[in-house]
């Protein structure tokens, strides 16, 4: 059964997991995200475990800073970055089954906030088929990332 919750620093060994060198070009692993969470001057990020039958299987950050604003003009939107599994646990739907639980947490924890908003690699056409298959869109909005062109997808949120 797969859960999200709050990181917590017991749950680091279990998200220091390497990722391969094609995961690596297109995400952030955990250790590398909560360095970048340290570093801020706000406290907007959330890192997030992914729990599979309560042990930790990947991590992802919610970030409620600036930085949403270059894929969406809603201020009440959460960017999901650095979203990995660990390779031992990928290809179970782990990944399909959090970003599914996403929704509900996020209405739960962050209750004005409306929308997720994401930019995955156009290379990385397995991530970009699960937010596909998940519920998020895609308008024909790019950027250029760190590793190439991406696109920008968003999920709205509703009152439910």
């Amino acid at each position: 059964m797969v859960k999200l919750k709050f990181y917590e620093p017991k749950d680091f060994p279990g998200v220091s997991y390497t990722l391969d060198e094609l995961q690596s070009q297109y995400t952030a692993t955990a250790e590398q995200a909560l360095q970048k969470i340290e570093e801020r001057s706000d406290t907007l990020a959330f890192p997030i475990t992914i729990l599979e039958n309560h042990h930790p299987a990947g991590f992802f950050v919610l970030d409620f800073g600036n930085d949403k604003l270059d894929l969406t003009d809603n201020q009440n939107s959460t960017l999901l970055r650095s979203l990995s599994i660990n390779p031992e646990s990928q290809g179970k739907g782990i990944g399909k089954a959090a970003m599914i639980l996403l929704d509900e947490f996020v209405r739960e924890h962050f209750k004005d906030c409306s929308e997720i908003v994401l930019a995955v690699n156009q290379n990385n056409s397995s991530a970009y088929e699960l937010y596909l298959k998940v519920g998020y869109k895609f308008d024909g909005k790019t950027r250029m990332g760190r590793s190439g062109i991406q696109y920008l997808m968003y999920k709205k949120l509703s009152d439910q």
